[in-house]
């Protein structure tokens, strides 16, 4: 019961700071959040550290919990990391490529686009993250599916720091262009087009904005326990 439990304030936190509700810098108290899980801080201590060990909040002596700030260096080294294992699974994904795997990508490319529709920032910026984790669990490669959800939920910080309004306005049309070279079997095109779409979300990256604040209990109170 107790892991389940710190399972939950893990996938609670990490999906307010996908979500872009939990932001860079903001202090998790550990009182305020056994307060608003009804758990003790024991269990909120674990998920902590948890969180700690995927990079999305640093643990500080003496201070607490933060949610992370990304460097710089930090943010193009996620997207290098990003790049070496994604063109790496676009290739295996046309080997393997079944009109069932393109039905489910083009059923998730359609979720995209309502989200967008509907202005839902974070179902939004979860499920364009979520498409490149999609194609993993299609090959069913689980540990190259945790990999690449462990990345996109820190890159979700790191475009939450840094990217512009306008920026990866065209995401959804790329994955959608992903999608058509893989069905045709068009393994080095479709290799491009990703590549390509990584380097527009990078390029989209401002690194001199100003931080935005945030509010622990505001950004927690769409999750309920």
């Amino acid at each position: 019961m107790e892991t389940s439990t710190t399972s939950f304030i893990v996938d609670s936190l990490t999906k307010a700071i996908v979500e872009h509700r939990l932001l860079p810098g903001t202090k998790l108290a550990e009182q305020k959040l056994a307060d608003h899980f009804g758990v003790s801080r024991t269990l909120v201590r674990q998920a902590l550290f948890q969180l700690s060990q995927n990079r999305l909040i640093r643990l500080e002596p003496a201070r607490g919990a933060f949610v992370a700030t990304p460097s710089v260096d930090e943010a193009r080294q996620v997207f290098a990391v990003r790049r070496m294992l994604e063109a790496e699974m676009v290739r295996a994904f046309v080997t393997q490529c079944t009109p069932a795997k393109i039905r489910s990508l083009k059923q998730h490319v359609t979720a995209e686009k309502k989200a967008m529709e509907t202005d839902d920032v974070g179902q939004r910026t979860e499920l364009l993250g979520d498409f490149h984790v999609r194609m993993a669990e299609l090959m069913g490669n689980e540990v190259l599916a945790q990999l690449l959800g462990e990345l996109i939920s820190r890159c979700a910080l790191i475009t939450l720091m840094y990217q512009s309004s306008t920026a990866a306005a065209h995401s959804h049309e790329e994955h959608s262009d992903i999608i058509n070279a893989l069905a045709a079997g068009e393994a080095e095109t479709a290799v491009k087009l990703m590549q390509e779409h990584l380097d527009h979300v990078e390029a989209g990256l401002t690194f001199d904005r100003d931080m935005p604040s945030s509010d622990l209990s505001m950004a927690l109170s769409a999750v309920t326990s």
